[in-house]
């Protein structure tokens, strides 16, 4: 009977619940380490989050820079190659055009040599020099301007006259008075000419005097 008394007790007092203590606040209650640990790791990564954006906003400016930087260094790298290609080309024309007077000189001579001069050996060796200097032009792509018969062009011809001509159409070349010379596009030394102005005009037919014609009136009547 006793045994059987001491066993309800202990039945009530598994079955009884613990009082709760209704006066303590929520907040006091403190988090469980697994929450813990899961906002510092929600936290930890909205920054590597933010550093990555931060670190793909430089890259992207690092590359445009970079890009910008390499494009300026290209243009300049043309820049000065055409420069230098263009300092080259205007010392070549310096060096022909200071050889064109001599050039001027030696068909000047021949020109004028008499012809008892022509077979002997040192005027030989005179023309040899000026096919050597005719050669080297046409090596630097320095050529004759066209100018006989030709219309006048200003930008290859510089008019010495302007004379009436009764062959040569108004604004052609009449004679070509020194020799001009190019290289590609490139004017040397104009052609200096003489230009037609066209033929004379025709002179007016002379009209009879006033008092001439009535005394052949008055014969007549």
């Amino acid at each position: 009977m006793a045994d059987k008394q001491k066993a309800e007790e202990e039945t009530e007092v598994q079955g009884q619940e613990p009082e709760k203590d209704e006066g303590e606040p929520a907040e006091a209650q403190a988090e469980s380490p697994q929450e813990v640990e899961t906002e510092e790791a929600i936290d930890e990564l909205a920054l590597l989050r933010q550093e990555l954006e931060e670190a793909r906003a430089k890259e992207a400016e690092y590359l445009d820079g970079w890009q910008r930087a390499r494009a300026e260094l290209a243009n300049a790298r043309k820049r000065f190659e055409r420069e230098q290609a263009q300092a080259y080309t205007n010392a070549r024309a310096d060096v022909m055009v200071r050889l064109l007077p001599m050039v001027d000189d030696f068909e000047r001579a021949f020109e004028r040599s008499p012809e008892e001069l022509v077979d002997l050996d040192w005027v030989e060796g005179v023309r040899l020099i000026q096919r050597k200097f005719n050669v080297l032009l046409e090596q630097e792509g320095v050529v004759p301007i066209e100018a006989t018969d030709q219309a006048f062009d200003p930008i290859w011809h510089q008019a010495l006259t302007h004379e009436p001509s009764e062959d040569v159409p108004e604004g052609h070349i009449i004679a070509e008075v020194q020799k001009g010379y190019k290289m590609g596009d490139r004017v040397l030394r104009p052609s200096t000419v003489r230009v037609s102005s066209g033929p004379l005009p025709e002179p007016e037919p002379e009209a009879e005097p006033a008092e001439e014609a009535e005394a052949v009136v008055i014969e007549q009547s």
